[in-house]
């Protein structure tokens, strides 16, 4: 397998050291006469395929390779070294079960919230909120406890206007947890808020208070709903205009297209495609 390596001097450095900043390593001291060893092995082997983007078995024959065992200060075998951003972390000696050493490993391998977080990471330094929010989602779902899960899923909501969602989250943070970017969240709602009710919004409103009979006026507003993310509202919007004209102006080709930029999961999205689905059925 790719992920179990023999350790040498030549690669001691390149796995132990550099990989294990990316990677968590499990370091294996084993020798062929020891018969704990051979009772070991096909667990760490089991657990290595388990995970084969996640962890590193790194193989040491401590016959072979003494100056590495020495430098471990290994004095029995088998033994057991948990190796992250180069350092030893945890580890144990002796036979263990796979199911006690998967749960020793469970401390330290990255969890799939924590995955669900750096990919929506990503997407959000690209400025792609819509790949971004549903992941961010899934992962503060998870762990409602850690802050920057909470944080990220705000920014999220407020970059696509779920305003109502991002409020309540912030709401929700305590004294203790309200530091810097917390602070630079809440300002960023208040900026949000106040663009949604930007000039023209305000005047198609009047105007559509004056005449609100106009399907021209409505979809105007939805249009200028769905600009500032008021997506729901643009929505409602739309779907009275197809319920007294299915064929009026462009107005079904823009409910679709907001339902379409709406983020996977968004339920939205799926509310408003069964309420056009019960006017076209």
């Amino acid at each position: 397998m790719s992920n179990i390596v023999d350790i040498t001097l030549e690669n001691f450095q390149q796995v132990l050291l550099e990989q294990s900043k990316d990677t968590l390593v499990m370091v294996q001291f084993w020798a062929d006469w020891c018969e704990a060893c051979k009772q070991l092995s096909p667990s760490l082997f089991s657990i290595a395929s388990q995970f084969p983007n996640n962890l590193i078995l790194a193989r040491v024959n401590c016959d072979e390779q003494q100056q590495i065992a020495a430098q471990f200060g290994v004095k029995s075998l088998p033994t057991v070294a948990i190796m992250k951003d180069g350092q030893p972390i945890d580890g144990f000696s002796g036979v263990q079960s796979e199911a006690e050493i998967l749960e020793l490993l469970n401390k330290h391998l990255p969890k799939e919230e924590d995955a669900w977080y750096a990919s929506a990471s990503a997407f959000a330094q690209e400025g792609n909120w819509i790949e971004a929010y549903p992941l961010f989602k899934r992962a503060f779902e998870v762990e409602q406890a850690r802050m920057e899960f909470l944080f990220a899923f705000a920014h999220a909501s407020i970059e696509l206007g779920k305003l109502e969602d991002a409020k309540t989250l912030l709401d929700s943070v305590l004294l203790v947890n309200q530091d810097s970017i917390y602070q630079q969240l809440v300002a960023k709602l208040d900026l949000a808020s106040n663009a949604a009710e930007s000039p023209e919004v305000l005047k198609l409103q009047a105007e559509l208070d004056a005449d609100p009979d106009s399907l021209l006026l409505k979809q105007q507003l939805a249009v200028a709903f769905s600009q500032v993310n008021r997506n729901e509202e643009a929505l409602e919007l739309l779907f009275e205009i197809l319920k007294s004209d299915m064929n009026f102006a462009e107005a079904k080709k823009f409910y679709l297209d907001i339902i379409a930029n709406l983020p996977d999961g968004d339920v939205l999205a799926g509310k408003y495609r069964r309420k056009l689905y019960t006017l076209l059925y």
